[in-house]
């Protein structure tokens, strides 16, 4: 697919979307000083671009429920390209690892482990490591609190000048 060209306009709508999944169309709209319908279109054409992927709720989950919140790094036992792919379908089928990064450098990925506590924790980790999912070593990280959470891209500075021509 060809890349899509994004003006201003078009950047302003995504990073308003960005920070307000839930405002209004008609609000929108206002927003990035277009009618509702040439706003309608240019959001219809973003997500049909892939460029806007789905709308969500963030959630507050120590206000639901108490849970852990541990990052991992994990180095796998080989390199190649079969144990990749293994070690990726395994973490896919574990709803608790919420996200999870291919990494270049020192370690192979980074997880994004959300369970009850360190015990169902451990128990993932032990699955893992008790299945043949490729996986070697890793490195537990737990989150004693949140410090920053961005509800946005830095669009503007994405997107801006090149800093080399500032």
């Amino acid at each position: 697919m060809a890349p899509i060209k994004l003006d201003d306009r078009d950047i302003k709508i995504l990073a308003i979307l960005s920070r307000e999944g839930r405002i209004s169309k008609s609000d929108l709209a206002k927003r990035v000083n277009l009618s509702a319908t040439p706003c309608w279109e240019r959001l219809s054409r973003l997500e049909k671009a892939g460029i806007i992927s789905g709308y969500r709720a963030e959630i507050e989950l120590r206000h639901i429920t108490p849970q852990v919140s541990v990052f991992v790094m994990a180095e796998l036992d080989n390199h190649r390209a079969a144990t990749f792919q293994t070690f990726e379908q395994a973490v896919d089928g574990y709803d608790e690892i919420i996200s999870c990064w291919a990494l270049g450098g020192g370690f192979d990925y980074l997880l994004h482990v959300i369970t009850r506590d360190i015990e169902s924790y451990q128990q993932l980790i032990d699955d893992l490591l008790a299945r043949p999912t490729g996986l070697a070593r890793y490195f537990t990280y737990i989150v004693t609190k949140p410090v920053k959470h961005s509800a946005g891209f830095p669009f503007a500075l994405l997107t801006g000048p090149d800093p080399e021509t500032r």
